[in-house]
């Protein structure tokens, strides 16, 4: 399996993503190109958030996509295959509660474990390729100001070995991938739909302004924006800068 992988392994890098985007100015990496850091010094989570890692305990990887027929309007089946790639490795390594919380952060119960951060790189109406990062919360035990993050080993109790779990992330990011670009996001949505984390339970959100207000995960939209019912069965899409899930 590993012979598909190119994996280069570094002591350590602000930020593996930028990685390889450096990367693809310099040289022609092949697809699949996979860059993991032993420390990232700057990872970066959904908007500029801090991702907290420390050095040898997690799994802090990218893995380069490169496309010839996706279309932007369906760029949305990358989310969705990647965190069922992730979500398929944690239930082999049998961790428990596995869920997304859209649009991709991987949840076990209500802890977070996993950050993805999927940047696509368009050609006209294509996307030419994407290079996906991936922060797995492993063997660190100790989130000192994030009352919301967990670890696999903080959450089962036993250590993880990083090369098993990344071998088995990239098998299945594989088999998703396969003949990703042919599908529509309506024909992989009922998968993620089921995977969605707090779906149908009456939940708590921040608008834009900081707002709260109360609300249903009920679907996901064809262009991949989120789906929830308020008060009076009104529906609303929001997109991934419009609304926060507190839960």
């Amino acid at each position: 399996m590993g012979k598909h992988f190119q994996i280069l392994k570094l002591d350590a890098t602000d930020s593996t993503n930028l990685y390889l985007r450096d990367l693809l100015r310099s040289e022609n990496p092949l697809d699949y190109t996979v860059v993991v850091a032993e420390k990232q010094l700057k990872g970066r989570g959904q908007m500029g958030a801090v991702w907290q890692s420390k050095g040898g305990k997690n799994l802090t990887f990218s893995v380069l996509k490169i496309f010839y027929a996706l279309s932007v309007q369906h760029q949305f089946v990358l989310n969705i295959a990647v965190s069922l790639a992730v979500i398929d490795a944690l239930n082999e390594f049998s961790v428990p509660n596995v869920k997304v919380k859209w649009p991709n952060d991987i949840m076990s119960g209500s802890m977070k474990i996993c950050g993805i951060l999927i940047e696509n790189v368009l050609k006209g109406d294509k996307v030419g390729h994407s290079i996906i990062g991936i922060g797995l919360n492993v063997n660190q035990t100790d989130f000192a100001e994030l009352d919301k993050a967990s670890s696999l080993k903080a959450i089962t109790g036993h250590d993880f070995n990083l090369d098993e779990l990344l071998q088995m992330i990239l098998e299945r990011i594989r088999f998703h991938f396969e003949g990703v670009e042919g599908k529509t996001v309506p024909q992989l949505l009922p998968a993620y739909e089921k995977e969605l984390f707090r779906k149908d339970k009456p939940s708590t959100f921040t608008d834009v302004h900081g707002e709260m207000f109360m609300g249903y995960i009920r679907r996901v939209s064809p262009s991949g924006k989120l789906v929830l019912e308020l008060e009076d069965k009104v529906f609303k899409e929001f997109d991934l800068k419009e609304v926060s899930l507190l839960y």
